[in-house]
């Protein structure tokens, strides 16, 4: 290859590599935010004297029971407990209505222009919060306040466009609107074994014991239902609704007495979902890129949604990422954004 050739290959590469940068940039400024400044304390509530870490490339984090690590190092001096920070970036948005999704074990509370959007600032188990605002075109300052207490870590933190801006226009002459008459729970019988709904603001039930069997309704937190049967594990359960009955996980539900009591039911069917032949399920923690391969520059082949269910087929030998199905395509997702909650991991083949 000449000098001249050389030169030009040079140029090509260079732009190429840009242009992938830039991209790579652009997807993660969709999905999570850029350039964000935080202060780690070593206090759950803002206090005591903070770290400062930058250059911070997206509120995405699932820390586990370990000590916060933010651009691959642990921050110096705070506990894997008993912590807490406060994340500032500003973002330059187009004009028009966003919907943000915040994630979080334990608490979070959420700046726009200095207002407070969203305020969950108090101690709970992974809990996922949605809202909308309306933003003018520009540059605006986001600060998110996220502490731990004790056990799991988990923060996530995303926006995207859901309305563009639209000029106002008359307004309609208001009608007679038609209020919707409540559905009545069904009767519990005196002394009955019941579940209480506590940690989902909407609980899906199923037609049986998994999280691939058929969705066939959904339940509210604060809501209370008998409980007929269980799965021999006691995780599933079986509730009497309306004119029906369902299976509920017991993770997400409170019970009146001891849960092991619910007579054990065996007969039911998983549905007609080809990934439930897997026997391993895992449901995300966060709004997770599916990916071609195992490597995060991998080509996207699609989006698990927070809290979605996937059938485990493969891993990698050192079991950081998984080989799944979702909606019938198989990829590669990062472990660490995952939690079994059927079947054992170790169960499943090391394919790469």
């Amino acid at each position: 290859m000449n000098k001249k050739r050389a030169t030009v290959f040079s140029v090509i590469l260079l732009v190429v590599v840009l242009v992938f940068s830039s991209t790579f940039s652009s997807i993660q400024a969709q999905d999570f935010g850029t350039n964000w400044s935080g202060t780690f304390f070593p206090t759950n509530n803002l206090t005591g004297t903070g770290v400062p870490v930058s250059n911070i490339q997206g509120l995405n984090f699932n820390w586990g029971t370990g000590q916060p690590v933010v651009n691959g190092v642990a921050v110096p001096g705070i506990p894997a407990d008993n912590f807490s920070a406060r994340f500032t970036s500003v973002q330059n948005f187009s004009g028009g209505t966003y919907t943000f999704t915040a994630a979080s074990d334990d608490g979070i509370r959420v700046y726009i222009d200095g207002a407070v959007v969203l305020d969950q600032f108090v101690g709970r188990v992974l809990t996922q919060n949605t809202f909308s605002v309306s933003l003018n075109a520009g540059p605006h300052t986001l600060t998110v306040e996220y502490f731990e207490g004790i056990d799991q870590a988990i923060l996530q933190f995303q926006w995207g466009l859901t309305g563009a801006a639209v000029t106002a226009g008359p307004s309609p002459t208001a009608g007679p609107t038609n209020t919707p008459v409540p559905t009545g729970l069904p009767a519990i019988p005196s002394g009955a074994l019941t579940a209480t709904v506590i940690r989902a603001p909407v609980l899906n039930v199923r037609g049986g014991p998994s999280a691939f069997a058929d969705r066939i309704g959904s339940v509210l937190r604060g809501q209370t239902y008998q409980v007929v049967g269980r799965d021999e594990n006691a995780r599933w359960f079986l509730l009497q609704l309306s004119g029906k009955q369902g299976w509920a996980l017991g993770y997400y539900l409170y019970f009146n007495t001891n849960e092991f009591n619910a007579p054990i039911v065996s007969d039911f069917v998983l549905g007609s979902n080809p990934a439930a032949i897997s026997g391993i399920v895992a449901q995300s923690v966060g709004t997770i890129r599916l990916r071609a391969q195992p490597d995060v520059r991998s080509q996207q082949i699609g989006r698990i949604t927070w809290g979605g269910a996937v059938a485990v087929i493969g891993r990698t030998s050192l079991g950081d990422w998984y080989q799944v199905v979702w909606k019938g395509t198989t990829g590669w997702v990062a472990a660490s954004w995952f939690r079994v909650v059927e079947g054992d991991i170790n169960a499943v083949p090391i394919v790469q």
